[in-house]
């Protein structure tokens, strides 16, 4: 290793991370760096191997994260014109003077109205905050439709969590009954918040990706797999 924890295999450099894991877990990140997360028992030989087998899949994943960095939508401005997305659907914002800051929507149009429109700052702030309590809503409803398949499993309701992701729609800590959530997942389509929403509760029951895991995954929702390419194709990071 030229250092700590980098490692070369089929071409492919890539970060060994030593964690308490049961499996080999592969992540790419939008950068197209590589990590591999192994437990300290994995030799260094059967990291590099995994690595090697899945070289393709790694390539394919660096390219597409590539070309997707240059198609990623510019930073919004905030501007009237621009598109915002829900539940798959977008909702084209119109900014208006107004007696007070306030914003609604009817499902086409994202209506901000504001005392002094051309404050940047101030428009910003009002429309993420009104994303984020619809973020909240669309998470908290995913949820509930979800729970009541997972009952006979003992799993109590968890918090649910928002914020951020770079490389991952979600993940779950099953000892403090906690799933997160990226915050971008509110954008997708009902049927992909559903899936990761699911995903995520059966790690509550098997905190893993084993095979079982994927049995369970199946029961629960028999087209995840549709779902996921689906989500797969709309993915930008």
């Amino acid at each position: 290793m030229d250092e700590a924890g980098k490692r070369t295999a089929e071409g492919i450099v890539y970060v060994l991370e030593r964690k308490a894991v049961r499996n080999l877990n592969l992540r790419i990140h939008r950068d197209g760096t590589v990590y591999l997360s192994a437990g300290p028992e994995v030799p260094e030989a059967e990291a590099d191997a995994f690595v090697a087998r899945k070289s393709a899949y790694i390539r394919r994943a660096q390219a597409h994260f590539e070309e997707m960095a240059r198609y990623a939508p510019s930073p919004k401005q905030y501007v009237s014109g621009e598109t915002f997305y829900l539940r798959g659907r977008g909702l084209r914002l119109k900014v208006e003077e107004g007696p007070k800051d306030c914003i609604t929507s009817d499902g086409v149009y994202l209506r901000v109205q504001m005392k002094n429109r051309e404050d940047g700052e101030a428009r910003r702030r009002l429309v993420t905050r009104w994303l984020t309590r619809q973020c909240r809503l669309i998470f908290r409803e995913a949820a509930d439709r979800v729970y009541p398949q997972f009952v006979r499993y003992g799993v109590e309701k968890p918090r649910i969590h928002i914020r951020s992701m770079d490389t991952q729609w979600g993940s779950c800590v099953k000892e403090k009954q906690i799933i997160t959530l990226n915050r971008r997942l509110a954008e997708m389509p009902e049927d992909c918040i559903e899936y990761v929403v699911t995903h995520e509760f059966c790690h509550l029951v098997l905190p893993n990706h084993s095979r079982r895991f994927y049995e369970l995954l199946t029961v629960m929702m028999p087209d995840w797999q549709e779902r996921k390419r689906i989500l797969d194709s709309r993915a930008y990071f």
